[in-house]
């Protein structure tokens, strides 16, 4: 396959892997109604560590994803300041910085900017799940085959064209641009069949002029467009039931086998007109049956369907009640519930956790909303902006949405979507430094989650970890329990306490064995060797040098 290089992608190659885990730590003061672990969260932070943060927690489970990010038309000045480590590389970014359209490697630092986030974004994302990213032609391409190395060329989906603006131009030297691009991926083939709603348009298509008491049908042609000698084994004699003719094709095969046909005659699905007039049948196809099973969703999205960026900055007005808010062509909420809406064509659950890592105004949690209170859904959304704005505009954006807008025209605004978030910052990195020196000690709930997903691939969140017995228990799976012995004190890390002795690994073992699993305990030294240890089904990892166990091995 194809590759693409730019200049930097040697350094940043396996940059994720070695971005320090900050945990998540909650702002009461911020948030809105929160409603526990399982909240919706809108972080305030680097969007790179902001998703290194979530993959304890949330890997695999993302099924809808959708960012927006700088489009790099030259016109941004957005600064790639991510700490690359290495000294090439950062005295490239500090000599080359902002990113304008006279920067010659603006292209080389956008690439940089993306490659670790899209890494970070494929680990969140669940088989079953589908990622959206808006962009324009500057970097279209460039991205096409960014994703296409990352999440395979295999696990493309679409370029869905989206007519963001109506009218044209006149102030454009060679074409007025009306499209923008949403380059959609799955994770996996477990994506291999999308349906969405029907449009009520197509409904109007229905009607029911035979009285038939399944309800409005359409129909569709019987015959085939291969010809006889295509497809012999579908080439018979069908019966007129109103004139009694018997009725060949004389070029052509029909759609359905002989056994098809007999069931459809059985349904009363065939049409032959009124009074038999038709020339060769017709298939009922009722609307009831149509829109259970959905239609496939089309890679267009013209602007009576998803909105336009003007319809987005007079949402974003009306939610703040005033014509001066600023905010470059902000998305309208109608675009996102169409995205949503193919993601869960994918799962077929309205239950999705949507995350958009480029957050901005908030388009993406004013979407979720709607979509809940529209049909009663249970979607979960997780925004991350870096911007100072993530509390002034994003958030409350969010907060005013969910609480309602008084004077809002709109009746649903007015009267609030409803719902809750927790507004959450990143707390200090989880280093093997700051652990070997007690500067850094992090809680044990932190480190916990930390390690589960670092070493064995296990998501779980923090506030469901706790210990549970004095030996340290503090997760289980069907195959293995986890014990931790740990304190955020460097006294009790120094002591016998945190040690795993033999009484300790007994007791361990006894636990664990009586319900068919194996143990892994996690602390930070051991006064037993590992050979006894195996005997005993337990397997030791040591503090705090495990904590890139799961790369390392």
């Amino acid at each position: 396959m194809p590759t693409l290089d730019f200049k930097g992608k040697q350094h940043i190659y396996a940059h994720h892997l070695t971005v320090p885990y900050r945990p998540l730590e909650s702002d009461e003061t911020r948030s809105c109604h929160p409603n526990g672990i399982d909240d919706n969260l809108i972080i305030q932070a680097d969007n790179l560590q902001a998703l290194k943060a979530l993959l304890p927690r949330y890997a695999n489970r993302i099924k809808c994803i959708y960012i927006d990010p700088p489009y790099n038309t030259g016109n941004e000045a957005w600064v790639y300041n991510d700490n690359v480590n290495s000294a090439l590389m950062q005295k490239w970014l500090r000599e080359n910085r902002p990113v304008d359209n006279e920067d010659l490697e603006r292209h080389d630092k956008w690439l940089c900017m993306m490659w670790p986030r899209l890494h970070l974004l494929r680990e969140l994302l669940a088989e079953d799940g589908v990622i959206f990213i808006s962009i324009d032609d500057n970097e279209q391409h460039h991205l096409r085959m960014l994703m296409d190395e990352i999440f395979g060329e295999e696990n493309f989906i679409a370029d869905i064209v989206w007519q963001h603006r109506y009218g044209r131009s006149n102030n454009a030297k060679l074409f007025s641009n009306q499209r923008e691009h949403v380059i959609a991926y799955r994770k996996s083939d477990a994506v291999s069949h999308i349906r969405v709603k029907r449009d009520e348009k197509l409904n109007e298509t229905y009607s029911n002029t035979d009285d038939d008491p399944r309800g409005s049908w359409v129909s569709s042609s019987y015959v085939n467009p291969a010809l006889k000698e295509q497809r012999p084994n579908l080439v018979y004699a069908v019966i007129n039931p109103h004139t009694r003719a018997i009725v060949n094709h004389p070029t052509h095969a029909w759609k359905y086998s002989r056994s098809t046909y007999e069931e459809h005659i059985r349904e009363n699905r065939l049409w032959w007109g009124v009074n038999g007039s038709l020339r060769y049948p017709r298939l009922k196809n009722f609307l009831n049956e149509s829109e259970e099973k959905g239609i496939v969703p089309i890679d267009l999205m013209l602007a009576d369907v998803a909105g336009t960026t003007d319809e987005g900055t007079k949402q974003l007005q009306a939610v703040f009640q005033s014509a001066a808010i600023e905010f470059n062509n902000p998305k309208p909420t109608k675009l996102i519930e169409n995205l949503i809406e193919i993601a869960e064509g994918a799962s077929g659950k309205a239950d999705a956790i949507i995350l958009d890592s480029f957050a901005g105004s908030g388009t993406t949690a004013h979407a979720t909303l709607s979509l809940n209170r529209e049909d009663g859904g249970k979607r979960k959304f997780i925004l991350v902006e870096c911007e100072d704005y993530a509390d002034t505009i994003t958030a409350e954006r969010v907060r005013r949405v969910i609480n309602g807008v008084p004077n809002a025209r709109d009746a649903a605004l007015r009267a609030g979507l409803g719902g809750s978030f927790t507004y959450c910052r990143l707390g200090e990195p989880i280093e093997i430094e700051g652990m070997l020196s007690g500067e850094a000690l992090p809680p044990h709930s932190s480190l916990a989650a930390y390690l589960l997903y670092m070493t064995a691939g296990v998501s779980v969140g923090a506030d469901a970890l706790t210990p549970k017995n004095e030996d340290g228990l503090f997760h289980s799976d069907d195959k293995i329990d986890y014990y931790m012995l740990y304190k955020p004190d460097l006294g009790y890390l120094r002591s016998n306490e945190s040690m795993l002795h033999r009484e300790r690994a007994e007791r361990i073992s006894i636990a664990s064995r009586q319900n068919g699993k194996k143990a892994i305990v996690y602390a930070a030294g051991k006064y037993i060797g590992q050979r006894e240890l195996t005997n005993m089904g337990i397997t030791f990892c040591q503090l705090p040098y495990t904590l890139y166990g799961r790369y390392n091995s």
